[in-house]
């Protein structure tokens, strides 16, 4: 029996939907999809999404 994260949107409290987000650093802009609120357009980052690849990515923009 799989239990998969339900993730609720804390501002509307409906369920949040992967959907198409674009992130934007430095004036670079990177299209990932992520959970995000399908009523206010609030976008949940896993943590080890922020502290593994983005931080990779962004110290390797803030070296060139």
């Amino acid at each position: 029996m799989s239990q998969e994260k339900v993730l609720e949107c804390l501002k509307c409290g409906v369920k949040l939907a992967m959907g198409n987000v674009e992130v934007t650093y430095l004036n670079n802009k990177f299209p990932i999809q992520l959970p995000k609120c399908p009523k206010c357009g609030l976008v949940f980052i896993p943590e080890e999404l922020a502290t593994g690849k983005m931080l990779e990515v962004e110290k390797a923009l803030e070296d060139k």
